[in-house]
């Protein structure tokens, strides 16, 4: 697997972990706050039902009309406005002042309760159709359905009005457009003539066509002429005469018919020249291989030889300077043909202009001409109150009687619901920003830089209640069991603890972090093994070690340090065959000078002789100054940070004070996890352990 994969695997693993860590935090969070945000949905759903039931019923009618959007024309086209547009158009009318006062001022006087205020109107359009849906509401419950009529009614009237007034208009302006097409036709009519008057359309036309082909002519002369000069520059003379040779019809087109053959008889005596001297050198070179240099046969030939290459030399120069004669020839060729093609092009040009010009005359009087006469016919047979056919409109439904309703209860409701559940989400939110309670190892491992040593699942029994107590036996929870396995192995094999600690201290930053019970365990699981353990109760004014184990208080260590009694007197067995107790004694709120004597000193060397591991369970850095006053004295500190309960910020200022007394924190340990953390191994491979319960 390369560099870069692994690379994405663990970007992806430490996504996941993180999002787990958040989800796990968030679930612990709703466990503890659950009332929340059930207080804020209902506080909110209640007061949205409050404020939507307070105000006073309303009554309802509902009634339906279908508008055609099409004006059929006499002649059979269509007139057709945008949909979206028309739509509008109509709403707006619909919801006018003008056919709402009017409405109004017809029902007005029908109404028993004459101090009612006129009724809303609302009107929608339902999706693909043109049917408006009129939706009229009121106080009062006979209002809504007589103004919906009305206003409905009002409606078709007010577009005949309309109508009415709009057909003197249309016909005014089907009049005006006719003498506006008639004059712009006159006037075309009049430069057509003007431009036929001075222009001879057929001449300039025949004219323009052979133009164009004589011009094609001419280029393509031109084009022939050019290329058979840039030949005759890159050939060498030879390259040339052998071409002409090769396509003597073709090439190089004379002036004259004498000229062409004259050209051709010297390049052929120049080629035929040049082959028999060719043939001679070869003849004397064969000779000269069995013939003596002055053999007269050799001499003869060596001066036909000579006479043949002065003959040679006389027909290359003749055939240079025709060359030359064709070269210049093309030059003057080329200059006049380019003088033509001008001329031509010119001419060409003015052609076409004159012509395109004509073209445009005629057509503009075609449409303006096309124009007059479709406005005439339309005039011609055009009723402005008969054949304009106006839109359909038609009452689908009548107005319903007028139903009570309270519009958007329901709704108002599901939104004040919602509004509570944002409050109850922001305030959760702020909660958790203000609690900094670690919940999961990643949130352990981004706080503190300290390596923890291991994660001590939180003890339940069958039915999750939490057992409190020190191990018993294997059968109680192999993953319990298995959590201060790998304390001990961290403490005996991690890279950080490079030297075998035997005095060891536990504490942590509060009270009630489950100090004393993991210090018993821990202890347990190392006189397993087989070495000598003595654990000692070094909180003088609260422990209760001798609890756990069923011991007596004391005599214990105050006793040691302050009677001198002889530590092997204090120290008691327990269940365990390895493990010691050194209980606490009696209780002293002097205990911080106790640790810091020679004695404490004393019994810690004599501990630490006498026993393979010497485990000091002390009270809280923030609560007592003992353990900052034991720490300097022992081979390493453990510290106990609760999940669900150690404030990060308090654990931090505990680890402050230890570093500042010298103490070396050999590392964290994580109690009471729950086993559903996501971050909690152990837990996910708890079918692995059912052999401990068979």
């Amino acid at each position: 697997m390369t560099e870069t994969s692994l690379s994405q695997t663990y970007c992806r693993s430490e996504s996941k972990r993180q999002c787990l860590t958040r989800l796990y935090r968030w679930k612990v969070l709703l466990l503890r706050k659950w009332w929340i945000p059930v207080v804020t949905v209902l506080a909110g759903t209640g007061i949205a039902a409050s404020l939507g039931w307070l105000p006073a019923a309303r009554f309802t009618s509902l009634g339906r009309m279908i508008v055609n959007i099409k004006l059929s024309m006499p002649d059979g086209a269509v007139y057709s406005e945008e949909m979206t547009s028309f739509l509008g158009t109509q709403t707006a009318l619909m919801q006018s002042d003008l056919v709402l006062n009017r409405a109004w001022a017809r029902i007005a006087s029908q109404l028993t309760n004459g101090s009612v205020q006129p009724p809303t109107l609302k009107v929608t359009v339902l999706p693909k159709t043109t049917i408006f849906v009129l939706q009229a509401t009121s106080e009062s419950p006979e209002a809504p359905q007589k103004f919906l009529q009305a206003c409905m009614e009002e409606y078709i009237q007010v577009k005949r009005e309309m109508r009415a007034q709009t057909s003197d208009t249309t016909l005014a302006g089907l009049t005006e457009q006719i003498l506006r097409a008639e004059r712009e036709l006159r006037r075309c009519d009049e430069e057509l003539l003007a431009f036929q008057g001075t222009n001879s359309v057929e001449v300039f036309q025949e004219q323009g066509n052979s133009a164009a082909r004589y011009l094609s002519m001419l280029n393509q002369r031109l084009e022939g002429l050019k290329s058979e000069y840039e030949l005759l520059q890159t050939l060498t003379l030879d390259q040339v005469l052998e071409r002409r040779q090769a396509n003597a019809n073709v090439s190089f087109p004379s002036e004259t018919e004498g000229a062409e053959v004259n050209a051709n008889t010297s390049d052929s005596d120049y080629l035929r020249a040049h082959r028999q001297i060719t043939m001679l050198k070869a003849d004397l070179q064969d000779l000269g291989q069995y013939l003596r240099p002055k053999h007269p046969r050799l001499v003869a030939m060596t001066e036909e030889i000579g006479r043949r290459e002065r003959l040679l030399a006389i027909y290359r120069e003749q055939s240079a300077e025709q060359l030359e004669d064709r070269k210049k020839s093309l030059v003057l060729q080329i200059t006049s043909l380019e003088k033509d093609v001008r001329a031509w092009d010119s001419h060409a040009l003015e052609m076409s202009r004159k012509n395109a010009e004509y073209q445009k005359l005629k057509a503009n009087s075609h449409r303006i001409e096309a124009l007059y006469e479709r406005l005439l016919s339309t005039m011609q047979t055009l009723d402005v109150n008969k054949q304009i056919n106006p839109e359909s409109v038609t009452i689908m439904e009548n107005a319903t009687p007028a139903l009570r309703d309270r519009p958007g209860f329901w709704r108002q409701v599901f939104v004040g619901g919602l509004i509570g559940l944002g409050l109850s989400i922001a305030l959760l939110m702020l909660l958790d920003r203000l609690d900094d309670r670690m919940n999961s190892l990643s949130e352990v491992q981004e706080v503190f830089e300290e390596e923890v040593l291991a994660q001590i699942p939180r003890q339940t029994s069958d039915r999750g209640q939490r057992k409190p107590g020190p191990l018993t036996t294997e059968q109680d929870c192999p993953a319990f069991i298995e959590a201060y396995r790998s304390l001990r192995s961290s403490l005996l094999y991690s890279r950080r603890i490079n030297q075998r600690m035997k005095v060891l201290l536990m504490t942590s930053s509060v009270p009630n972090e489950g100090k004393s019970l993991t210090a018993s365990n821990l202890a347990i699981i190392l006189a397993s093994a087989g070495p000598r353990v003595l654990l000692i109760d070094a909180d003088l004014r609260k422990g209760d070690l001798h609890s756990l184990f069923s011991q007596r208080e004391g005599p214990g260590l105050c006793e040691v340090l302050t009677a001198g009694l002889d530590l092997s007197k204090a120290i008691q067995t327990s269940p365990f065959s390895s493990l010691f107790l050194l209980p606490r004694g009696r209780s002293t709120q002097s205990s911080g000078e106790l640790f810091i004597s020679n004695a404490m000193k004393a019994l810690l060397q004599q501990a630490a002789t006498d026993y393979d591991y010497v485990l000091i369970d002390s009270a809280p850095v923030m609560a007592t100054d003992d353990a900052t006053s034991l720490a300097p004295g022992v081979d390493g500190v453990l510290f106990l940070l609760r999940a669900e309960q150690t404030s990060a910020r308090m654990a931090n200022a505990a680890l402050d004070l230890l570093y500042q007394r010298g103490a070396k924190v050999l590392g964290l340990i994580f109690n009471d996890v729950h086993p559903r953390n996501g971050a909690y191994r152990y837990y996910q491979y708890k079918d692995y352990y059912r052999e401990y319960r068979h």
